[in-house]
């Protein structure tokens, strides 16, 4: 860290998000002033209205606002901040965004511009922990990044091989290659997205431990030689190289694996003359060896997990550490909080589609409701537009038990109380991770979901007769202009006869018809295609009703957005669009099989094909990134690329043509 002011008292958060509102809370508590900033995409967010002063920064992409040090000094200058935290992404492990906020006589909440350096390269940070007797996973981090070195390499080590970005992580510019005539193609996939991610092409190359544990330490240090570690996080669960699901103790590490592990992470910040909170993350073989990954030289997404174990405040760690204090615990009293600590869970809730290999979404969000009983880090709130500029974690839900089984059940609880409707999360995959019998057992890896939780066994189901029936009664109960215009006793009669009305939709994507007639006040009788059945609606509260279907009661929240109502019934989010007034689609219409269509909001990073060109099915046509991760798009059939109607650079939305393919 830079040398700390006596007693700065406003800090400029250079986040945004449950990020920027997570630092904010213990900011404040401790009595300072705090100053959000925020991108053009990010005017209206929550954090932006929790700060004491929120300044703009520039234009939603990230490059012109959250990674433009130049604005975040200017902010920091503007407001009379005099220190930064950076929070975690973006800058915060930035050696030139420390050096210039150094420079510029603030206080950056971190550690040193030099350590951020040795550690930011995975390439320099391997060759240091080689040098201080740290075990390494064997692997190649050479000058030289040829294709031809970088396959010859592969083939030295062995596959699998891991290819990864040497200058960043979470995932990007990262990829496993299980056969050399897959090496190629993943190394120039990889290096795309390194280089869009972290403005460095340069990876190496890492046997990969085929299903280990990913085992992390949390270390911290002070400006006064102290120096400890907090125990251990397990983070195997993950989808795309990036972290799922993080708990505290870990069940696979012992006591005495623990204070092995502890102790290597120790020596190694101390090697490097490390000053405040940082983790270095291992992986940890079958076998019980464990190898150095990489250290993130910042606080950590699941920190929270710690938090609750050890009982302390971390970000309060980080500002009393920059103000020049030495640590509160010392390593004995650490041990013995954690040896009383309990479990700790913690899951991120993303916007992504688990039915589509967890593609990231973004939309609006038509209503939110954070557990009770749990923490809940978010900045979520009703109307909230989630772009796609930014990370897809919306917000961190953590349990804390006596035990593990304790903390299983109060997650999956939490998991079942949490409301978000609007657009596709993974909550609902999240509650079947934990609520998993090998999960419950503590038998985790890397491939859990890979194992568990396969592409094919995340695909939507059809809707069953109880979500169809309980869209119909929504659909008819919500027919504004019927409702205005005579009393519910009403609705359907006749004064001959009731008769049923039809009751046109589209549920999950599905075309539903059904007949609706009126029994009387809330009552119905639906009839379809094999079958009839009566429901009612016995109970009316804030966007909540309790469906009679059948002989079965259900709790049904829900939500109206753009002519959707989006509902929840037995712990599945659905959509149902009325289109029983729609126009009919015209007959004949183009099949569309060789339409190339965004699949989310993003930018084009790469096109592969030219107008004219033949391709065949498979083939990667172009890339496109969408929340700091690589999408890329594949040809559905052979044929001859009949028209391109997109370029790199440009920002495309979902359902946006992009190519169109005549079929061979």
């Amino acid at each position: 860290m830079a040398a700390p002011h006596a007693a700065f008292r406003s800090v400029l958060i250079a986040n945004r998000g449950e990020i920027a509102l997570r630092i904010m809370r213990t900011a404040r508590r401790l009595g300072m002033r705090t100053v959000a900033v925020y991108s053009d995409a990010d005017r209206d967010a929550p954090h932006c209205r929790a700060a004491d002063l929120a300044l703009p920064i520039g234009a939603s992409q990230p490059q012109a606002s959250y990674l433009n040090i130049a604005a975040l000094l200017e902010a920091a200058r503007k407001s009379g901040a005099q220190a930064v935290h950076p929070g975690y992404g973006f800058l915060a492990e930035s050696d030139a965004f420390a050096g210039a906020c150094a420079d510029a006589g603030l206080v950056f909440i971190g550690p040193p511009a030099d350590a951020i350096r040795a550690m930011g390269n995975k390439a320099g940070a391997k060759r240091l922990m080689e040098a201080a007797g740290v075990p390494c996973v064997p692997g190649y981090q050479g000058e030289d990044q040829s294709v031809g070195r970088m396959a010859q390499e592969a083939a030295r080590i062995g596959y699998p091989v891991m290819i990864k970005a040497a200058a960043g992580g979470g995932g990007r510019g990262m990829r496993r290659v299980d056969h050399a005539e897959e090496f190629e193609a993943a190394l120039q996939s990889a290096r795309s997205e390194a280089e869009n991610a972290f403005g460095s092409g340069e990876l190496i190359l890492e046997k990969a431990i085929v299903e280990p544990r990913h085992i992390e330490i949390q270390v911290f240090a002070d400006a006064h030689g102290n120096v400890v570690h907090l125990g251990e996080r397990d983070c195997s669960v993950q989808r795309r190289h990036q972290k799922v699901i993080e708990e505290s103790p870990s069940p696979a590490v012992s006591a005495e694996l623990r204070a092995r592990m502890g102790a290597v992470s120790v020596a190694a910040a101390r090697a490097i003359g490390y000053v405040g909170a940082g983790t270095l993350e291992f992986l940890l073989a079958p076998d019980g060896a464990f190898y150095f990954m990489e250290m993130n030289t910042r606080l950590q997404v699941e920190h929270a997990v710690t938090e609750a174990i050890v009982g302390v405040d971390l970000v309060e760690w980080q500002l009393r550490v920059a103000l020049g204090e030495p640590l509160p615990l010392a390593q004995d009293a650490i041990d013995a909080r954690r040896a009383q600590g309990g479990h700790a869970i913690e899951v991120r809730l993303c916007a992504e589609d688990p039915q589509q290999n967890f593609l990231p979404q973004s939309g609006t969000v038509a209503r939110w409701r954070a557990p009770e009983e749990v923490r809940t880090d978010h900045a979520l709130a009703d109307g909230l537009v989630v772009s796609p500029y930014y990370d897809s974690m919306l917000a961190k839900i953590v349990a804390h038990g006596t035990d593990r089984a304790d903390a299983c059940r109060r997650l999956a609880r939490a998991l079942d109380d949490c409301l978000l409707l609007g657009l596709p999360t993974n909550r609902a995959f999240l509650r079947d991770c934990v609520a998993h019998p090998a999960f419950l057992a503590g038998d985790v890896s890397t491939a859990f979901i890979d194992r568990h939780f396969p592409a094919a066994t995340r695909q939507a189901a059809v809707p069953d007769a109880a979500v169809c029936q309980a869209a119909a009664v929504l659909l008819t109960h919500l027919r504004e202009d019927t409702a205005r215009r005579y009393p519910a006793e009403l609705h359907g009669w006749a004064s001959s006869r009731t008769y049923p009305t039809l009751c046109r939709f589209t549920l999950d994507g599905e075309a539903i018809d059904m007949r609706v007639r009126a029994l009387g006040a809330q009552q119905w009788e639906l009839t379809w295609d094999g079958g009839a059945t009566q429901v009612a609606l016995v109970s009316e509260g804030d966007r909540r009703v309790t469906l009679v279907l059948g002989d079965t009661f259900h709790a049904v929240d829900y939500a109206v957005m753009a002519g959707a109502c989006h509902f929840v019934l037995n712990g599945i989010e659905h959509a149902a669009i009325d289109t029983t007034y729609a126009k009919a689609e015209r007959s004949g219409a183009q099949t569309g099989n060789g339409r190339i269509s965004a699949p989310m909001n993003g930018r084009v990073v790469a096109v592969h094909v030219a107008e004219g060109e033949a391709v065949s099915a498979g083939q990667v046509l172009l890339v496109v990134e969408a929340m700091k991760m690589e999408h890329s798009i594949a040809a559905p059939l052979a044929g001859e690329v009949r028209g391109l109607f997109t370029q790199v650079g440009a920002q495309v939305a979902p359902g946006g043509l992009l190519m169109e393919i005549a079929a061979a």
